[in-house]
């Protein structure tokens, strides 16, 4: 066994994960990252190590016509050769890639879910993506970028439970608090309402592996991968982060993908350490309205906390909301007059009235053809 695998089963062990009697989905687009996880499985369970059913995911985003087809049919070929099962997934939704700032989140939200129905279908313990030290380090410097706090600078989990955005919406404003407490022993975030039945998300790469290393493991066992071709259009975040941010901090300090992947993983572990502490604060964040006479009482530290966690229960996520639009609700709690609002994007806003933060929803008005 060589030293990718040995590290990986090291790994799979420190996440807790089950050697056997379990079904897992694995993500696979094509690419090396991935393409090393199919390979990496294949391997540990022909040595008897893995004794679980494994299942090849991969999700056709129809983004890029012929090349689109032809990773299908790559994913397709490599399942069959190493007798895998396979299941595919084709997007129904006409993504605008003229729209590049929603495009990336639209394709990931139709990904997931996808991946999440599966794993619901097939009752699996978990889905396993090929995430690596490098996608940790990006994800680092993008939240950094856009100003995010201590939870958006603590990186991607290793181990989460997976909802949809509309279910963690709906069930976060139904309230649904005996769900979360009972779910809250097992799950890494436990504010959020998880049933114990949701599927876990699971990226066994991340805390070890980086992307010349998966590259490389592919070349040892002959097997080629797919590239994306959108991997390098630099109308992406994301893109001119991987291929102009970071080449120039590598001037600075060679080991800087692992250097900031180590300092997302030590702020999670005080991030944890602070969801722990707030937990028994939380509960009155839980409601339809947010009285300003008690949020008036609470710490800074606090009533961000509370505020992020209201938030997300009403929007079903935190993203595109910076520490500005905190500082804002901050102000509007301690100013004096009612009837003002702070502007949230996607046409969302807090108005504050009698006595009261009120989370609104705008109504865009479309004029008839």
């Amino acid at each position: 066994m060589d030293n990718f695998s040995r590290k990986f089963l090291t790994e799979w062990r420190k996440l807790g994960l089950p050697f056997e009697n379990e079904t897992f989905i694995a993500a696979v687009s094509g690419g090396a990252d991935s393409v090393a996880l199919l390979l990496v499985l294949h391997e540990l369970r022909e040595r008897k190590k893995l004794k679980n059913r494994i299942v090849i995911a991969h999700f056709n985003h129809n983004l890029r016509g012929e090349e689109s087809e032809k990773d299908v049919e790559f994913v397709r070929s490599l399942t069959t050769k190493f007798n895998f099962e396979f299941v595919l997934g084709i997007s129904d939704s006409k993504f605008e890639i003229s729209e590049k700032g929603n495009l990336e989140q639209n394709a990931r939200n139709a990904r997931y879910d996808f991946l999440r129905e599966t794993a619901e279908n097939l009752r699996a313990y978990g889905i396993l993506t090929a995430h690596t030290l490098n996608d940790q380090a990006e994800t680092f410097l993008i939240n950094l970028i856009r100003g995010s706090g201590l939870s958006g600078l603590s990186g991607i989990k290793a181990k989460r439970f997976l909802v949809s955005e509309k279910g963690s919406k709906e069930e976060g404003e139904k309230g649904r608090k005996g769900e979360r407490e009972k779910a809250s022993e097992n799950s890494l975030s436990p504010f959020l309402p998880f049933s114990l039945s949701q599927p876990r998300i699971i990226r066994p790469f991340l805390n070890w592996a980086r992307r010349e290393d998966t590259e490389n493991y592919c070349r040892l066992h002959e097997i080629s991968f797919r590239y994306d071709t959108m991997n390098e259009d630099l109308a992406f975040q994301r893109v001119r982060v991987r291929k102009i941010l970071l080449p120039l901090l590598k001037e600075f300090n060679p080991k800087i993908i692992e250097n900031l992947a180590n300092t997302a993983s030590l702020l999670r572990e005080d991030f944890e350490e602070l969801n722990s502490f707030y937990e028994g604060k939380i509960n009155q964040f839980e409601t339809e309205t947010l009285s300003i006479k008690d949020l008036k009482t609470l710490s800074s530290a606090t009533l961000r906390h509370g505020l992020r966690h209201w938030l997300k229960l009403k929007r079903g996520n935190l993203r595109s909301l910076e520490i500005k639009h905190f500082e804002a609700i901050e102000n509007l709690i301690n100013s004096r007059k009612s009837g003002k609002i702070v502007e949230l994007p996607n046409s969302e806003m807090i108005v504050k009235e009698r006595g009261k933060l009120i989370f609104e929803q705008k109504v865009i008005e479309i004029a008839p053809n």
